[in-house]
């Protein structure tokens, strides 16, 4: 039997075939094999479409190419031999695995690592999975960047790499200062009791904030221009004096922050811990792992902002353009943007870009990263591109280890849009609230799940677990099974059905498996996982071919940062094992060696499906 260096067929093969090539032309030995899964079944596992592209190289035709490939391929130990029949059409070779290297290469498989072992060289990734603001609900627009970027996280933890998730939290500058103001004053005045205030509080409290601070001072205007009666003018004034000073409270409460006044940081902090508290607890309910010491506001930053401006001004990276600081950036090795990156505003006031750019700086310099993901949605990709070109500029983005930039990705994602094709609101046009969205989700999960159960009785608390699960497994999968770039239509139907490439279709084909061995006896149970794997039906060959494609497709998601590859795959999977049940019986197959082997085969089959949807953070079941 070989040794093959890969768990993957593909890899395999493509070895042999590129040697064979090499032996064939050798003034071709770099060229791409180019191994395939082969779509016709009838024709073969898989094919190789090296001739045609061969024989524009070569001025050779391409059966030609292909007869000679295919005399010097040595496939004896791993493919059934190959003749002239094997070629099909201008030059595809046809080939088939031998049931026995089939079945040597899934007891590789069948390790404790399903192929994926850590990889040699392990980075610190940095992937910044989320961002949410103080004093505010999260929302259907917070729903995708968790989801996708802890997936993310979670296939490079997988692969062996150093993750570390961040939560870039707003809760610094004037608008929190506004709601800080008024909370303060009204807790003053005993309007509101703080220690019992809820988000849902502190978010009308907000609302009121920015309210209040708004001076209507073109409808003040408009007034006076139109000589409106002095009732309208007064009324007007009142307003935009009552705006002012309002502002001005938020201004001066904003500079108590900044100094930490005892009184006011106790306010602001209570807003972030009932804001935080209802945040961490939506994340644990979405299987989404950010906690607490994955959050770093902007206020952690503000302190390291001016000092990071005056080096940037110092090192002429910044310079000033009509009053403000910029980082310009057109120089190719920098990102050849022309919009520069601007990093102080005309009145000395910071931004985003000034906190996102001392993010990097953080990130790179202090954590160590050598890669870096972010997680937001696609219109963000200009102000990202313009702060990594910054940092990479004024050599924040410079891993001190290794010497090299840290690789920036923007793994952007579309909309979630309504059966409207707009997106997605409430009927009145607001924002979905998240946690409104995961509670409707689970209620409907449940009249799905007892339905299905008919008449069989399920306790309550057990039916409300399992429409947990499949809730939750539903709305993921929903949103991972896209690719990440486009917008997608969020149903409530279809995402919760049971058939087709669903949620709850993956939990149902894993509960299934561990129905099995619950109704083997224990004997079977024991000797399953180390039987021989006897490979001879096509039931059987297909779903051993899919488990192989495992370690490939989970490596592909590590580089291409697109979940929906490992979704599809996982969906083939349970395909692949459905066909396989219907067409094998397991525990009543004819002899014992069969079902030993058939027992291993979906043994190895949970054990993959378990693991992939753990990587996407997708809850199981062991029963349903």
């Amino acid at each position: 039997m070989p040794e093959p260096a890969s768990f993957d067929p593909v890899a395999v093969l493509a070895e042999r075939f590129r040697a064979a090539i090499a032996r064939a032309f050798p003034e071709a030995a770099d060229a791409d094999p180019m191994i395939t899964a082969s779509r016709q079944a009838n024709l073969g596992d898989f094919q190789s479409n090296a001739a045609m592209p061969l024989a524009k190289r070569l001025g050779k035709k391409p059966r030609e190419i292909a007869e000679a490939i295919v005399r010097n391929a040595d496939l004896g130990d791993v493919a059934e031999p190959l003749t002239k029949d094997s070629i099909a059409g201008p030059g595809f070779i046809n080939l088939r695995l031998r049931a026995d290297t089939l079945g040597a290469l899934l007891s590789r498989l069948d390790s404790p690592d399903l192929g994926l072992p850590p990889v040699e060289h392990p980075q610190t990734v940095v992937v910044d999975l989320m961002g949410v603001n103080l004093a505010k609900q999260m929302h259907v627009g917070h729903l995708r960047s968790p989801i996708i970027g802890d997936a993310l996280a979670r296939t490079l933890e997988r692969l062996g790499h150093r993750v570390i998730r961040q939560n870039h939290v707003g809760d610094w500058g004037l608008p929190i200062a506004m709601v800080t103001a008024r909370l303060r004053r009204l807790a003053a005045a005993g309007t509101i009791d703080l220690s019992r205030i809820t988000l849902d509080d502190l978010d009308r409290a907000y609302a009121a904030a920015q309210a209040e601070c708004k001076r209507d001072l073109e409808g003040l205007a408009a007034a006076r221009r139109f000589g409106q009666g002095p009732k309208a003018l007064a009324e007007l004034e009142e307003q935009v004096m009552g705006a002012e000073a309002a502002f001005a409270e938020a201004r001066q409460t904003l500079v108590k922050l900044q100094a930490h006044d005892p009184e006011t940081f106790a306010v602001w902090q209570r807003i972030a811990d009932v804001t935080m508290q209802v945040c961490l607890a939506t994340c644990e309910r979405l299987h989404v792992n950010v906690t607490a010491e994955h959050s770093a506001g902007e206020s952690s930053y503000a302190a390291e902002l001016a000092p990071m401006v005056a080096d940037l001004v110092s090192r002429g990276i910044a310079e000033e353009s009509e009053g403000a600081l910029v980082v310009r950036l057109e120089d190719p090795a920098y990102g050849g943007i022309k919009e520069p990156c601007i990093v102080r505003k005309t009145d000395g006031g910071f931004l985003y870009a000034t906190t996102d750019v001392a993010a990097i700086r953080r990130r790179v310099q202090k954590l160590g990263a050598d890669r870096l993901i972010y997680v937001i949605d696609a219109r963000q990709n200009l102000h990202l591109r313009q702060v990594y070109g910054a940092s990479l500029r004024a050599g924040y983005a410079i891993n001190p280890r290794s010497g090299k930039p840290a690789e920036f990705q923007h793994a952007a994602f579309g909309m979630i849009l309504g059966d409207d094709g707009r997106p997605f609101k409430t009927r009145t046009g607001d924002n979905v609230k998240l946690a409104d969205l995961l509670e409707e989700t689970v209620e409907r999960a449940e009249r799905a799940v007892a339905q299905r159960a008919g008449e069989r009785e399920i306790p309550a608390s057990e039916r409300r677990a399992i429409a947990e699960a499949v809730g939750i497994a539903a709305i993921k999968h929903a949103d991972l099974c896209n690719d990440r770039i486009k917008d997608y239509v969020f149903s409530f139907d279809r995402m919760l059905a049971f058939e087709g490439n669903t949620g709850p279709y993956l939990l149902y084909a894993l509960v299934r498996i561990r129905s099995i061995f619950r109704n083997a006896d224990a004997a079977s149970q024991a000797a399953a996982p180390a039987a021989t794997l006897a490979l001879r039906e096509a039931g059987e060959k297909s779903l051993g071919l899919a488990l192989l494609r495992y370690p490939a497709v989970v490596r592909s998601v590590g580089e291409s940062l697109e979940p929906h590859r490992l979704v599809q795959y996982l969906f083939d999977l349970a395909s692949a094992f459905s066909a396989f049940y219907d067409a094998c019986p397991v525990l009543k197959a004819e002899t014992e060696a069969l079902r030993q082997s058939r027992l291993r085969l979906c043994h190895l089959t949970a054990r993959v499906l378990a693991d992939g949807l753990g990587i996407l953070g997708i809850p199981t079941l062991e029963r349903m």
